[in-house]
């Protein structure tokens, strides 16, 4: 992930970030959680880690993805995003730790978690930064906080 262009300094791309390093951290302790066949630990983590991307998901589509999918170029670069969110989750509502293939499926998506987060990161945030105006952060940012209503900001 890039520390260059200072987008991490933009209040909703900084918790965007945060939000997927917690749902990355909960992904890898469940995976390690399974590497000791403690599977109780792993679904109470997988449960946290789809709870942290629902409401971050909710906020990224309904604000920063639905302004900057008005441009055609950047639409062809949402629509397999949005996709792979609906792919984590249908897997994390389904998943039964108890099978092996189960468990091959979630340390595949963990990691993969990992590559759709640099696509945003890398590529989706930056280009925010220097296209957005003033009024497409205002409702990107009005996204986040309806999808976290009793969250505040970092620094707020």
């Amino acid at each position: 992930m890039c520390h260059y262009c200072g987008c991490r300094d933009i209040p909703l791309i900084r918790d965007y970030i945060a939000e997927h390093e917690r749902a990355t951290n909960l992904g890898g302790d469940a995976v390690r959680a399974l590497d000791r066949g403690e599977l109780t630990e792993a679904t109470a983590l997988l449960l946290a880690m789809a709870a942290e991307l629902r409401s971050h998901w909710q906020g990224e589509e309904n604000g920063l993805f639905a302004v900057m999918r008005r441009d055609e170029l950047f639409a062809e670069h949402i629509g397999p995003l949005v996709k792979e969110h609906r792919e984590l989750e249908t897997l994390l509502d389904a998943c039964d730790l108890t099978k092996p293939s189960d468990q091959a499926r979630v340390r595949t998506a963990v990691f993969e978690l990992h590559e759709h987060i640099a696509k945003e990161e890398d590529g989706l945030f930056p280009a925010a930064l220097v296209t957005l105006s003033g009024d497409e952060w205002d409702a990107s940012m009005q996204a986040w906080h309806e999808a976290h209503p009793k969250d505040l900001m970092i620094g707020e």
